[in-house]
């Protein structure tokens, strides 16, 4: 199984932000984790809720960043993390239907979770980073 890293890549320069990255990616890689343990289902469905409780409070906190700096590409941002969310849903009702996590079920955590969060972050994210930057720099011009 991979595991997620928090590798300086991802770094978008945000301390708030890249901490909660930080959070994100433990609860990912425990997730994973509760995928080889004995009574996996249990523990997955509960370990999958801790990450949807996590990511629901994490892209909240972006989205409201957003709004406060006029982040021009702000729809468009909310409409992914609406889509991952959506993904979130199809894990559970994916873990729901199996007695136990599938190799089919952490192929999708790891194509549809850990992929989409580096690529996510390493895009959308470290944009909006930059163009906090960028404001926060102009206010003092």
């Amino acid at each position: 199984i991979m595991r997620a890293e928090f590798t300086e890549n991802l770094v978008t320069g945000n301390e708030l932000i890249d901490s909660q990255h930080k959070e994100l990616i433990d609860r990912i890689n425990k997730l994973l984790d509760s995928c080889e343990a004995e009574n996996g289902k249990v523990t997955a469905v509960k370990t999958l809720d801790y990450l949807a409780d996590y990511t629901d409070f994490h892209f909240s906190a972006e989205e409201k960043l957003q709004q406060e700096i006029g982040y021009p590409d702000y729809d468009k941002h909310k409409a992914v993390h609406d889509g991952f969310k959506q993904t979130i849903k199809e894990l559970d009702e994916m873990l729901q239907e199996e007695e136990g996590p599938s190799a089919a079920f952490v192929d999708k955590v790891e194509e549809n979770v850990i992929k989409w969060f580096y690529t996510h972050i390493q895009g959308f994210d470290r944009s909006v980073a930059e163009y906090k930057n960028m404001r926060d720099n102009n206010d003092r011009l």
